[in-house]
């Protein structure tokens, strides 16, 4: 008797094994992160400027760019979470969709994402929109024709409806003029040009944000005043280091700072895509993870620059070559002093690869439980290393943080308050969405 109860185990427990082995290479079909990987990289490509890359055809800086990246990968979420369940939405859907069983999740998620892009970029012309259309019309058309196809149109026709709809009229398309304030020492002035450089990013704080309550929320404290001892330590440092022909900076520093010039959405992005296939990540938990990078990403960059604009602080080559107007006897002039490469055109206070870097890293220690996961970022700079490896997610924000001060862009308490900013909104971002479905 004993004897036939441990068969009978023994068989069911075989029965189960070739069961679960059988669901499980269903599964992984079904629920591969493919088509959320293609579909966040054809995303970067319709959104960020062929200046970061030749595969590239959209206008979008880095600072606008991360919000774009944002709501077209909660679209890209809340698809895959109609598919496979376990997450809550990141839009309310009424009434709640219904996914038939038979629905393609490659549909599904790459009309999402595709229509999403459509609907909300900004004054897209033609040229893009034909491109955007006949990579979707490609990829569609490995789809073999049928109910599991149409179904899965459906739900991403669905989910991009309600993601348009969500974000309509929020800010991004708005075109508010920039009044410079008079030139006093500490305030920011543009960039000077003729004709003048564009400003950048002058209507993101008034962006609405993507999870944040408000773009103020987690506004920092005002920068050091120009007479303080901090301000002082930081004046001569980046005033050493980040001069253009510097005598102190190394080789090595300057392929640091170089490094961090690149299209930095396009960087992280690269290397987002990269640990999800190196992890394993199903359909699901890619789009999760993705979906609480750049939600973080952009609205950090909402945030930081509402505290650019609201602080106009000014850049180090005007504090430098006007230093004899900012009261503090320890700060000397230079008229001739200039930055590694060309500053951005927005104020400097806190630094914007900073706190976008800290909140994507946050983001990525929120999703995964720890900081020592090890990853690489790129760089297609000229001059600047090919990679650099890092061994926790913070280690690419300290280098991030060296890099700004090397390059001749921002003081370090910048880029120390820009680090703490990303780090509050990575964090309100992941205990506020993307959570599991609790029981009720």
């Amino acid at each position: 008797m004993n004897a036939l109860i441990q068969f009978k185990r023994i068989g069911v427990l075989h029965l189960t094994i070739a069961l679960t082995l059988m669901i499980g290479r269903a599964y992984a079909i079904e629920t591969s992160a493919d088509p959320v990987t293609y579909w966040s990289n054809e995303a970067r490509k319709a959104i960020i400027p062929s200046t970061a890359g030749s595969e590239n055809y959209g206008r979008r800086g880095p600072s606008d760019a991360a919000v774009y990246m944002g709501i077209v990968h909660v679209a890209i979420y809340d698809a895959a979470v109609a598919l496979e369940g376990g997450y809550e939405f990141y839009a309310q859907y009424d009434p709640p969709i219904v996914v038939p069983a038979n629905t393609s999740s490659a549909a599904a998620i790459a009309t999402a994402a595709h229509d999403t892009l459509v609907g909300l970029q900004c004054g897209l012309n033609q040229t893009e929109a034909d491109v955007l259309n006949g990579r979707y019309d490609d990829y569609m058309s490995g789809i073999p024709d049928g109910e599991a196809k149409t179904n899965g149109v459906t739900i991403g026709q669905r989910v991009a409806q309600a993601i348009v709809a969500l974000r309509q009229d929020d800010g991004r398309c708005a075109t508010p003029t920039f009044s410079p304030p008079p030139p006093l020492p500490g305030v920011w002035e543009p960039n000077p040009g003729n004709p003048p450089p564009p400003i950048v990013s002058f209507a993101l704080p008034g962006v609405r944000p993507l999870a944040l309550e408000t773009a103020s929320q987690f506004r920092p404290d005002p920068p050091n005043a120009l007479t303080s001892e901090e301000y002082t330590d930081d004046f001569n440092q980046v005033k050493e280091l980040g001069r253009f022909d510097s005598a102190t900076r190394t080789p090595a520093q300057t392929m640091q700072a170089l490094f961090w010039t690149d299209h930095d959405i396009r960087q992280w992005n690269d290397a987002l895509l990269r640990l999800v296939n190196n992890r394993g990540l199903d359909l699901v938990q890619a789009a999760r993870l993705l979906a609480m990078v750049h939600v973080s990403g952009g609205d950090a960059m909402i945030a930081g620059f509402e505290a650019k604009y609201h602080y106009l602080s000014w850049r180090p080559y005007r504090a430098i070559q006007r230093a004899n107007e900012d009261g503090n006897p320890d700060t000397q002039p230079d008229a001739t002093w200039a930055p590694l490469r060309t500053t951005p055109n927005h104020p400097e206070y806190p630094a914007a690869h900073a706190f976008h870097s800290s909140a994507v890293a946050t983001a990525l220690k929120e999703f995964f439980r720890t900081e020592r996961v090890p990853f690489y970022v790129d760089s297609r700079v000229t001059g600047a290393t090919p990679r650099r490896d890092y061994a926790h997610f913070h280690d690419a924000v300290k280098d991030v943080v060296r890099a700004r001060v090397l390059a001749g862009f921002h003081f370090r308490n910048s880029c120390q308050e820009g680090e703490h900013l990303g780090r509050a909104v990575g964090r309100y971002v992941a205990d506020h969405y993307f959570q599991p479905v609790r029981e009720r």
